[in-house]
């Protein structure tokens, strides 16, 4: 398993974005990136750490919403 925490993703300096797709999930992104198709911003911008703990709590079920069963 790869530890997120301590990746080398300073390609683009060290401010990300947090991204979410149609089907619900989330993606930490650099944040000198442009936002690929089918994506859009959410969260907070900043250091890995922020993002990674805001899409900790943020996306509890990362079961993309297609599969997902209804909540009755």
């Amino acid at each position: 398993m790869v530890d997120l925490n301590n990746a080398n993703w300073s390609m683009d300096g060290d401010v990300f974005k947090v991204l979410i797709n149609g089907e619900g999930q989330h993606s930490l992104w650099p944040s000198a990136q442009p936002i690929p198709d089918g994506w859009r911003q959410v969260g907070p911008v900043g250091p890995k750490k922020d993002c990674l703990d805001w899409i900790k709590a943020n996306w509890p079920d990362i079961a993309p919403l297609s599969i997902r069963a209804p909540i009755h």
